[in-house]
């Protein structure tokens, strides 16, 4: 079989599962299988396919079939500048998370050094993008899942920042230094209603720990926003990813533990995601 065979084939069997791209998915994951990028392959849509790599094809394309996503298949998601490698340890990357980032830059200067502590760093994708911005800096990055905190070490050391974060497994509870002049965190915040409607995509395949916020979706915000308030600096800085329906509350939780809240910034939807505020 030839590329544009197996691609038109490979098209036709996603659209079965109702993929929402199931063109670009199959020339991406053909892409994977020869090593070669996409616009090599429809520039040579006539070459022929070995059995070896057709056997790969199809396998990846059935895991895509029962819609496990891209970023698990082809083992990396782009997230602000960078390549991230990801697999089913780590919640998969979003463009709206890197709002945290674009925030965090603001109270970041380039020429000084700043503590930052990262809670729930997943792939670490947040502080290795930061510390490449602001390489004076210097950060820690805590998760309480040690699968995690190898893909978020991996990172680092792939963006050659290893030696400017401090990986850390362990409960955010039980984590105990100070004088922080930054906290950013993307905290499980779904709550077990929206849980439960997410799409297949998310729901069957990203761990259950990155998603979940409880009942309330509030489970983890709030404990991130308790927490903060002993680590930080007086003045220091609180930034926090949340739901586009749990701005009010968040600013509630903040006011009530001593934040001034600075700001609250909507992501490409338009939609409340990002919480900036300051310990008084």
């Amino acid at each position: 079989m030839n590329y544009n065979q197996i691609l038109k084939e490979g098209e036709n069997f996603l659209k079965k599962s109702n993929i929402k791209n199931p063109n670009l998915d199959t020339e991406l994951i053909l892409s994977k299988v020869i090593n070669k990028k996409r616009e090599e392959i429809l520039l040579n849509i006539n070459n022929k396919l070995n059995n070896t790599d057709l056997i790969k094809f199809k396998n990846y394309l059935f895991r895509r079939y029962h819609k496990e996503p891209m970023a698990y298949i082809l083992g990396y998601k782009h997230f602000w500048k960078h390549k991230f490698l990801t697999n089913k340890s780590v919640l998969i990357p979003r463009p709206d998370t890197e709002l945290i980032v674009e925030e965090a830059l603001k109270y970041l200067p380039i020429d000084k050094s700043k503590k930052i502590l990262d809670f729930g760093t997943g792939s670490g994708c947040i502080v290795v993008s930061l510390i490449k911005e602001r390489p004076k800096c210097a950060a820690t990055a805590i998760d309480i899942s040690r699968k995690a905190l190898n893909v978020a070490k991996t990172n680092a050391k792939l963006h050659q920042v290893e030696n400017k974060i401090n990986f850390i497994n362990i409960d955010i509870d039980k984590y105990k230094s100070y004088n922080y002049d930054l906290i950013i965190s993307n905290p499980p915040y779904i709550n077990s209603i929206e849980l439960n409607r997410l799409d297949e995509d998310i729901k069957l395949h990203e761990p259950k720990i990155a998603l979940s916020g409880g009942f309330d979706g509030f489970r983890n915000i709030k404990k991130v926003i308790v927490k903060s308030k002993k680590l930080l600096k007086l003045n220091g800085k609180l930034i926090i990813e949340i739901g586009h329906k749990q701005k009010n509350q968040s600013a509630r939780i903040l006011n009530e533990n001593g934040y001034y809240v600075n700001k609250i910034s909507k992501d490409l939807s338009g939609k409340d995601r990002c919480i900036i505020s300051t310990k008084l």
